[in-house]
């Protein structure tokens, strides 16, 4: 399951009608470049556009939807990412997991039923930032982590059409 930011699971089925699918299936891979990309989205949907904006703050509050933004290649604009594992006992998961996802630069953070068992990704601006990351998290905690930096980066991309 994913944690997100301040949350550590979301377990629910989430209610979504037409519209609300039509919305998401349009910003997952054709999101508008544009000043205005919720009006372009309204003049298509036939909706208003501040309709598109609430039922995107509603979709995203429920856990729908994680977050609207590009997706940036780190590593391309001279950055470092690694995948990090800790063993946290199953008592101190929910601290931990807020704790690690206050740090802007933490993406994807998951709660796996294993040894090492919160996985996160960690892309920065350098090596010396991820460093200094995982020394707070140690430092704080003082459970073991495992760091896996990237050495080859495979992206897929995911689209999942909501009928």
């Amino acid at each position: 399951m994913e944690m997100e930011k301040g949350e550590i699971e979301n377990s629910g089925i989430i209610e979504m009608d037409e519209i609300d699918k039509k919305i998401i299936n349009k910003i997952q891979l054709e999101f508008p470049l544009s000043t205005r990309p919720f009006r372009d989205i309204s003049n298509e949907l036939n909706i208003p556009e501040e309709e598109v904006i609430e039922r995107l703050k509603r979709l995203k509050s429920l856990g729908a939807i994680r977050r609207i933004g590009p997706i940036i290649n780190t590593r391309k604009i001279g950055g470092s990412n690694t995948l990090v594992g800790v063993k946290v006992p199953e008592y101190d998961i929910e601290r931990v997991a807020e704790f690690i996802n206050n740090y802007t630069e933490v993406s994807h953070n998951y709660l796996r039923d294993a040894d090492v068992n919160i996985w996160f990704t960690l892309s920065a601006p350098n090596r010396e930032r991820i460093d200094e990351i995982l020394q707070e998290i140690k430092d704080e905690f003082g459970y073991p982590i495992l760091d896996l930096p990237t050495i080859n980066q495979y992206k897929i991309q995911v689209y999942f059409d909501l009928k």
